[in-house]
């Protein structure tokens, strides 16, 4: 003999209510990204953190979470490390190398950026063709982008850089670009900004062409140039686009990479925190201490957040 259970007639209602329904649904459809989530960044995040105060090392590898505390010992050694303290201006050490690096290389790209939009606004024939040119070094991949730059300035006399320059008798011999300091980080910034700028451009193009016409007719009335129009009408208007490009651009190019490594490898000046990163992990095998260092990168750039949130903006806002 068959037994029913017994379920009261409103909790069997709101079970199958179409409001649970949808919540369950919901949470399924959630469900597989959380995991994804959780998996590739919140869990990688906090052993990240967990790793930069034990010693984890190629040794202990196997059974990592055995690994013994040592407390802030990885961020001593990764501190008084050569390659982080500042010795002069030519060797200036990771940190202040990626402040510069990263600043500079954000300001030109919104700078180019600005520019190029301020170019595309205006109405020419061929305006569709010259937008997608300009997005070309965005959309291209990194490796092939690095390495045309690399033959580019190829310290050999078949380089083409150096092949055009010896031919205009503009220098005598050929010149190694990419490993002469200072000149190795700034062809760096420059690659960063030539890279990134479509991105910018994308953004303040799409503000430009928001901005009520009438502003500028009223300033055509008052007898305005264009350069006042620029200060007193398009800058205003740009202002909260410039800032969170900015922001977004300068939290990009402080944990870069990519770049940096496939141009000089990180060195000649150019080795910055993210380089250091990897080198102390998967170099020296010292996971702790390229732990370590992560976390130093992650406290920079949460203290410079912090400052632009909470002090420019607001400025900017008043």
């Amino acid at each position: 003999m068959a037994v029913r259970a017994n379920v009261a007639p409103g909790a069997r209602g709101r079970f199958s209510s179409l409001r649970a329904r949808e919540s369950r649904l919901a949470w399924g459809l959630v469900l597989p990204t959380a995991i994804i989530v959780f998996g590739l960044v919140i869990f990688p995040a906090f052993f990240s953190v967990w790793m930069s105060f034990h010693d984890v090392s190629l040794g202990n590898l196997n059974n990592v979470f055995q690994a013994p505390f040592i407390g802030l010992d990885n961020y001593r050694s990764a501190v008084q490390d050569f390659n982080f303290k500042f010795q002069d201006l030519r060797t200036m050490g990771a940190p202040v190398t990626t402040i510069v690096y990263s600043f500079t290389a954000t300001l030109l790209t919104v700078l180019i950026g600005l520019i190029a939009a301020l170019m595309l606004n205006r109405p020419f024939r061929g305006r569709g063709l010259t937008r997608a040119i300009f997005l070309f070094p965005y959309v291209a991949p990194v490796v092939s982008m690095a390495f045309v730059w690399r033959w580019l300035l190829d310290p050999r006399p078949s380089g083409l850089l150096n092949d055009v320059l010896l031919n205009l008798n503009l220098i005598d011999r050929p010149m190694a670009y990419l490993a002469t300091r200072g000149l190795a980080l700034l062809i760096v910034i420059i690659f960063e900004a030539w890279r990134y700028f479509p991105f910018a451009m994308l953004m303040i193009l799409s503000r430009l062409q928001a901005i009520d016409t009438t502003l500028y007719e009223a300033a055509d009335v008052d007898g305005a140039n264009s350069w006042q129009k620029f200060w007193s009408v398009t800058l205003p208007e740009l202002r909260y686009v410039l800032g969170a490009i900015f922001l977004l651009r300068l939290m990009w190019t402080f944990n870069k990479f990519d770049d940096i490594f496939l141009l000089t490898g990180g060195g000649f000046g150019t080795k910055v925190l993210s380089v250091l990163t990897y080198e102390f992990s998967f170099r020296s095998f010292d996971f702790g201490k390229g732990a370590a260092t992560a976390m130093i990168l992650l406290a920079i750039l949460l203290l410079f957040m912090l400052f632009y949130v909470r002090v420019i903006m607001r400025n900017t806002e008043a």
